[in-house]
């Protein structure tokens, strides 16, 4: 019973986005579903900003804290109705505080797990990455096609310090909600010009630099992995 309680708080939020997602809601994000009213939403957000991003963060913070795959649309979204300088902020911010939301979860659901002796598997799992902790933060932060909620349960398993999680979210989330932003931004000039997503989408160059930026985003932690072998040897 103890331990059902533990986990009390990630089963709930694992259950409301079960719940999400089987209303199809995340649908109404989608490029091609925005691209039909998004005049009439950008002149309603005109209208109340601030209501509209607190909106935005809102919604960003759910998709964020109860895992639901998918939430790129969101991203997107934010980029094709408020801008890339706008989106981005409210994305991040969003995007910041659901992690830290799954991360206190999952991190009450392990806290009894760290009672008593662990098996050795998971004692040399964590012994590895507290060694190097910034290091094994930032790179699965960083890399892109790694799922943000499984990472952030991930981190919170490995026992990652709060103020290293914070750092590596807010930074390399920043960085990653940054690109995607201006991917959607990209997307909503596309759309509002063709009236349709298609392949012509990939001739412009506002569409091209970031999935570039994010396949070289996702290579730079080898990198560095490599720059610091060198430097060892």
């Amino acid at each position: 019973m103890k331990r059902l309680r533990a986990f009390l708080p990630l089963l709930i939020l694992i259950a409301i986005g079960i719940a999400l997602l089987s209303t199809g809601v995340l649908n109404r994000f989608r490029p091609e579903t925005l691209a039909a009213s998004q005049a009439q939403l950008q002149a309603q957000i005109a209208l109340q900003p601030i209501r509209a991003g607190l909106l935005h963060v809102g919604v960003t913070t759910l998709a964020i804290a109860t895992g639901i795959p998918g939430v790129l649309v969101v991203i997107l979204a934010g980029g094709m109705l408020f801008g890339v300088a706008w989106g981005t902020i409210l994305s991040t911010t969003g995007a910041t505080l659901g992690a830290l939301i799954l991360f206190l979860a999952s991190r009450h659901a392990f806290a009894d797990a760290s009672e008593g002796s662990p098996p050795a598997l998971v004692e040399k799992l964590r012994g590895g990455y507290l060694a190097h902790p910034v290091a094994y933060t930032c790179f699965l932060r960083l890399v892109p096609f790694f799922p943000f909620g499984g990472v952030t349960v991930a981190l919170a398993w490995l026992r990652c310090p709060l103020w290293l999680f914070l750092a590596a979210t807010a930074g390399g989330g920043a960085l990653m909600v940054g690109i995607e932003t201006v991917l959607g931004a990209s997307l909503a000039k596309n759309i509002g010009a063709n009236h349709a997503v298609n392949l012509s989408l990939f001739s412009d160059p506002w569409v091209i630099v970031p999935l570039v930026a994010m396949g070289l985003l996702a290579l730079t932690p080898i990198a560095i992995g490599k720059w610091r072998e060198r430097r060892a040897n």
